[in-house]
């Protein structure tokens, strides 16, 4: 765990939504860094599930495999606490990367050297970095080192994107994605993995005041019939707390003031419907 806070740290800029809870990266999100003579091109994807209930799932597969196919670099993000048994296809897919390839110990700041020792040690019996870093990708610990060693092993090349060009994604993935990640952190339990957000509009306009402010009007998509009622809560009070929350972080990232809007409607079973997946990006 970590890999999204590792490229928010390494762009700069927040790229990826960030929560303790699994599954939170959905999509394969591009994140760009550019300087006077590199470009580098940051792929955030989904963890490997093992045994996927959903096609939704399967799909987050896909994603996350796509990047053993065109990397130039791998970047191997361990949480110091994970555990991965001998038989883990994720330590297979690792020993037949032919590029360089990184093992990034993740959140050294929360154990002992000793422990981080073992971890190392572990890791090295069963693949062969190229290189080994430890850091803590929420404090930035060693993370200019990585990004000094993936700009010596990067291979030369044209710049894909314009150099002031931070992703490949719209503005609107983003705010989806922030309000997605406070339905993570205040629901429990299947509801945040049955949900999906769509923008509906995004319109930039002014206050009475003349101050700048963007009017958002967001649908969650919920599974079941009885997930909807969960989101709204008694007397509304569970959705009005989730549009608080949402629009503070939404202020923050767009720096102006926002007015939202948000609606829950139902799409009965949309993980496993190919159709609602094509239309939602999961093709």
């Amino acid at each position: 765990m970590g890999k999204s806070t590792l490229m928010n740290a390494l762009v700069g800029e927040r790229m990826s939504i960030i929560t303790n809870k699994p599954q939170t990266t959905r999509h394969r999100i591009i994140g760009l860094l550019s300087g006077d003579d590199f470009q580098i091109v940051f792929s955030d994807t989904p963890g490997i599930i093992d045994n996927p209930t959903y096609g939704m799932q399967k799909a987050m597969n896909r994603f996350a495999r796509s990047t053993f196919e065109d990397a130039d670099i791998m970047l191997f993000v361990l949480d110091v606490n994970e555990r991965y048994p001998d038989d883990d296809p994720v330590i297979e897919q690792l020993k037949n990367v032919k590029v360089p390839l990184f093992l990034l110990i993740n959140k050294i700041d929360k154990v002992h050297a000793d422990k981080v020792e073992a971890v190392r040690k572990i890791w090295t019996d069963r693949v062969d970095f190229s290189e080994i870093h430890e850091i803590s990708a929420l404090h930035k610990t060693g993370t200019d080192q990585v990004l000094d060693a993936i700009l010596k092993r990067l291979p030369e090349g044209p710049a894909y994107y314009p150099k002031d060009q931070l992703t490949d994604r719209p503005e609107r993935f983003f705010v989806s994605e922030i309000i997605r990640e406070k339905i993570l952190e205040l629901y429990h339990q299947e509801i945040p993995y049955s949900t999906e957000v769509i923008i509906e509009s995004f319109k930039e306009t002014e206050t009475n005041k003349g101050e700048p402010l963007t009017r958002i009007s967001a649908i969650i998509f919920v599974s079941r019939k009885t997930q909807k009622p969960i989101i709204i809560g008694k007397e509304g009070k569970s959705i009005k707390k989730l549009g608080t929350e949402a629009r503070k972080s939404l202020e923050k990232w767009l720096e102006m003031k926002v007015f939202l809007e948000l609606h829950v409607k139902i799409k009965e079973d949309w993980r496993d419907d190919d159709r609602q997946l094509k239309w939602l990006g999961y093709s």
